[in-house]
């Protein structure tokens, strides 16, 4: 399942969504109920490849033009580590590429596919589908804060954050309608990213858990 869980796509998915944590606890991958840690930070082992940094600058990256009406905030300052501040430029990058995807009702969308692999490609492929099936997309405006990034060895990486969705919603686009909700505790979500860099240079995400309304997240 991919990076923002929200109502529409938790009711469309449900079991479905194997990586989510919602917000009763429950995990998509098997584990226990009411744990609120993400498992996984700190794992992730090197790859014998180690693609050159030149590699990673010259690699284009898709253009991820969205609409006006959704906006973004990191507040994730750059660390001065080019590996650290690597791997938050395309995950901010990966976090939009979704929404385009969502926005163009296309659930094999290229952007988006640039930035995923494997588990994390097929949960985000579902949640996407969510969206087209019942003609919705996501308006409003996203903030993201409290990034921890661990580099592991050359081509491995883990990038735990959070996300603000209370002023974030899903439209329905015909009619279009808004669907606003009121801000709770679990307007806000942690995540936890597991990412390699590729031949390309790029550090693109292989496996994504999240869990709504973690106590890390919260004003």
């Amino acid at each position: 399942m991919n990076r923002r869980p929200r109502l529409l796509v938790t009711a469309a998915v449900g079991a479905t969504a194997a990586l989510l944590l919602t917000a009763c606890g429950g995990s998509g991958n098997g584990g226990s109920k009411g744990n609120d840690k993400i498992a996984g930070a700190d794992s992730g082992g090197e790859t014998s490849a180690s693609p050159s940094a030149s590699a990673s600058a010259a690699a284009e990256r898709p253009k991820i033009d969205l609409p006006s009406d959704l906006s973004y905030t990191f507040d994730w300052p750059k660390t001065g580590d080019k590996d650290k501040d690597a791997v938050l430029a395309d995950s901010e990058q990966s976090i939009k590429a979704v929404d385009l995807a969502i926005v163009n009702q296309d659930a094999l969308d290229k952007a988006y596919l640039f930035y995923y692999e494997g588990e994390a490609a097929a949960s985000t492929q579902k949640f996407i589908e969510a969206y087209v099936k019942v003609k919705a997309r996501t308006t409003g405006s996203y903030r993201y804060y409290d990034a921890v990034v661990n580099v592991n060895g050359s081509s491995s990486a883990s990038l735990v954050y959070c996300e603000d969705q209370g002023k974030a919603y899903d439209m329905y686009l015909n009619p279009k309608k808004v669907d606003k909700t009121a801000v709770t505790k679990n307007s806000y979500v942690l995540y936890n990213t597991q990412l390699h860099r590729n031949d390309k240079g790029v550090w693109v995400i292989e496996k994504l858990l999240s869990q709504r309304g973690s106590a890390k997240c919260q004003p």
